[in-house]
């Protein structure tokens, strides 16, 4: 009885051996490309009250 005993938990531990998954890890053949096109566009709007204006025509110094 222990010898059967034996040989079935020999071939249950051979088969589960045998069930190992096994995981690779490889980089790609082409390079990796990442296209980005981008368009930025930036519109600047400044308002100011008449008084300032005439005072910045003014006075071409200040800045």
């Amino acid at each position: 009885m222990t010898n059967s005993l034996n040989f079935l938990l020999l071939g249950s531990a051979l088969v589960l051996c045998g069930c190992v998954p096994r995981i690779e890890v490889a980089a790609p053949k082409e390079p990796i490309t990442i296209n980005m096109n981008v368009k930025i566009e930036h519109e600047i709007h400044i308002k100011v009250d008449k008084d300032v204006e005439a005072l910045l025509k003014n006075n071409n110094d200040l800045f």
